[in-house]
């Protein structure tokens, strides 16, 4: 009985397996159609895939400056920055995250928003997969498209005919940080007219847009 049970299961987690590659493997190529997280969004969806041509740079390196100044030189995961993490949290402070965009990409893509060792176990699971499958370009891509820029609002293009009024491959160094500093918590940051600490964030990240140019940290995607 015990050896009949072992077998099914075993034959279950081969077809999630081959469930899972064939997905990654497709999205390699198609547009990510929708999330769990735009389904479960009670305001609507409006999005608009663009391919990475059609975003400007400035975007790309906005995103790194303020998500992951690493993108180009981890495997998915930045291990220091989970480190820290886990001390800061431990602490009783503020709770930060550790996550690179390539984990923010497959949760994204592939599960759902929330915690849990269970959710994150996936994570881990499929940012593997796009690591090796999809490679910094295509996540890259997937992830300005599929990423919350506000209420209803999902992807770059989007957010930019929201908050300017012109395509993502027009954006300024400053508006593209401010989208960059928003995307966090979409549905609470002003990206048009942020006030304070938000306003110097934007700041700090449109300043920092030039560094990731200079350095090449956005290298991996346009080579």
């Amino acid at each position: 009985m015990l050896r009949r049970i072992a077998f099914y299961l075993f034959k279950l987690g081969l077809c999630l397996f081959a469930l899972s590659l064939a997905l990654v493997l497709l999205f390699k190529f198609v547009p990510v159609p929708v999330t769990a997280t735009m389904v479960m969004d009670g305001n609507g969806i409006t999005k608009d895939w663009e391919p990475l041509s059609d975003i400007d740079r400035n975007m790309v390196r906005a995103v790194i400056a303020a998500e992951d100044g690493k993108f180009c030189s981890h495997d998915g995961f930045d291990r220091k920055a989970i480190e820290d993490a886990i001390a800061n949290n431990a602490k009783g402070g503020r709770i930060r995250g550790g996550s690179t965009i390539s984990q923010q990409t497959a949760k994204n893509v592939f599960l759902w928003q929330g915690g849990g060792y269970f959710r994150k176990g996936l994570e881990a699971y499929f940012t593997l997969l796009i690591e090796k499958v999809w490679g910094k370009r295509r996540i890259m891509e997937v992830y300005l498209n599929i990423a919350e820029t506000g209420i209803g609002t999902y992807g770059v293009e989007a957010g930019a005919q929201r908050y300017f009024g012109k395509p993502a491959n027009s954006l300024t160094p400053l508006e593209a940080a401010r989208m960059a500093a928003a995307l966090p918590l979409p549905k609470e940051r002003s990206v048009k007219n942020p006030q304070g600490w938000l306003r110097g964030h934007g700041s700090t990240i449109a300043a920092r847009i030039g560094q990731v140019r200079r350095d090449g940290l956005d290298a991996c995607v346009y080579e």
